[in-house]
């Protein structure tokens, strides 16, 4: 099944749009974070098990780069690779404890066990909630 999922940061305009691509239809919210995480872990760490010899930049990867506002070769130098059963349970105690929400088609799923039904052109948003630190003086 072919996703696109919305990631977006409260106080911030900026929404990323990621493709995913899952092996089946996730029933719960459960094994929807499931698979995403285990999908960008497995691109995560085939980044680090993939060496390259020297990286060069052609001037339209330059101008692509300048415009976000930094310029790099693209090298990685923590190769260490990720445990997917960790990541997943960090995903899901980081759900569990409110650090972020998800909405499907406009609903949000509050509970991990909670049934959902989604389609290829179901809305799927992931929305980073930050919170903020000090005190009142």
């Amino acid at each position: 099944m072919r996703l696109i999922i919305q990631l977006k940061r409260l106080g911030k305009k900026k929404v990323h749009h990621i493709p995913f691509q899952l092996s089946s239809v996730p029933k719960t919210l459960q094994s929807l974070i499931a698979a995403c995480v285990t999908t960008e872990v497995e691109k995560y760490n085939q980044k680090r098990q993939k060496m390259e010899l020297a990286t060069f930049l052609n001037p339209q990867q330059i101008q692509e780069q300048a415009e976000q506002g930094k310029i790099a070769f693209g090298e990685i130098h923590n190769l260490t690779l990720i445990d997917v059963d960790k990541a997943i349970s960090t995903a899901l105690l980081a759900h569990k404890d409110g650090l972020y929400v998800i909405f499907v088609d406009g609903t949000e799923i509050k509970q991990l066990t909670d049934p959902i039904e989604i389609n290829e052109k179901s809305e799927i948003a992931i929305i980073r909630l930050t919170f903020l630190v000090g005190r009142l003086a």
